[in-house]
């Protein structure tokens, strides 16, 4: 029963950054039909411009207080993200809305390769120890025994959860009930009565980019705080996995996103810890990935349009 609540634990933390990087797939996916696989490395950039960020505040202000370095340096990488993917849409995307749909996709490959290289050139091709700033100590959350040692957590994992889940409700909000979210969902049914109703999809789109890169650079610190390293390939792997979790629930659907993510970081917890359990450690978390893209199969094949589904209407 420890195994199983730990598992659970791990996966719930795991899928909740899934689903925070999800949802700048869905949002993108949901108006433009395209699939941004530059999202991933955004995150990184985000992770990385937060490493540096907090450097220099350490230097120059070094009697700053780390949970204020870090808002800082959240805020400065957050803005960041943005405008870089602001840039991506504006150089990558825009000129290709229209084009067959393999262009956009081949466009975004290439902008994720530009990143890393660039990510390569900056901070160097080594990983990046990421500092410290919420206490790592594990909180049993069981009373475990000899044999079996209790289910843990930390506050890292318990604010990461948190936050994640506070941000998905704001921006469900957000587009159920703001003329910004209107605008979006008007965009997303039929750009041109969109544009015939006063609403400029140039400026919907723009920001639904804003948005979703500023999700990522959240979500990249969320990882580096919990893994205690950044790099420039750190987003290649799970932006793949988010996307798998936007698939799983519906893409498009921004309930289906948080879903998404939730079940697959729960399916590869889960699946690496008993796979880890019933082969006496030899096959363990090493293995976990095979569990994310074998859910990414099932789904393309039995059911494409995902768990919740998506309602779109058919365009003009």
């Amino acid at each position: 029963m420890d195994t199983l609540l730990q598992q659970l634990i791990n996966g719930v933390m795991l899928g909740s950054i899934y689903a925070l990087i999800a949802l700048g797939y869905t949002m993108v996916y949901g108006i433009l039909r395209i699939i941004n696989f530059a999202h991933g490395d955004i995150l990184m950039v985000g992770a990385l411009t937060t490493l540096s960020a907090l450097n220099a505040l350490g230097a120059h202000f070094p009697g700053l207080p780390l949970l204020a370095q870090l808002l800082a340096a959240l805020l400065a990488a957050m803005s960041v993200c943005a405008l870089l993917a602001m840039a991506v849409e504006r150089f990558a995307y825009r000129r290709l809305r229209n084009a067959p749909r393999l262009a956009p996709l081949i466009s975004g490959i290439g902008v994720s390769v530009l990143l890393q290289t660039v990510a390569m050139l900056i901070w160097s091709r080594n990983p990046l120890m990421f500092p410290q700033i919420l206490p790592m100590d594990p909180i049993a959350v069981t009373a475990g025994s000899a044999e079996h040692p209790p289910a843990i957590i930390t506050v890292t994992g318990i604010v990461t959860v948190a936050l994640a889940l506070a941000v998905m409700g704001g921006l469900w909000l957000l587009v159920e009930y703001s003329r910004l979210g209107r605008g979006m969902r008007a965009v997303a049914e039929n750009p041109q009565v969109a544009r015939l109703m006063g609403v400029n999809p140039n400026q919907i789109i723009t920001l639904t980019f804003v948005i979703g890169g500023a999700f990522a650079a959240l979500a990249g610190v969320m990882m580096a705080s919990n893994y205690g390293s950044a790099g420039f390939a750190m987003g290649f792997l799970p932006g793949i996995k988010a996307f798998t979790a936007a698939v799983l629930g519906g893409i498009g659907n921004l309930r289906g996103a948080m879903v998404g993510g939730i079940l697959l970081g729960l399916i590869e917890s889960l699946g690496a810890g008993y796979l880890s359990e019933l082969t006496g450690g030899v096959f363990g978390s090493n293995y976990q990935d095979v569990f994310a893209f074998m859910v990414l199969i099932l789904v393309l094949v039995f059911r494409p349009a995902g768990l919740l589904g998506e309602r779109v209407a058919q365009r003009a």
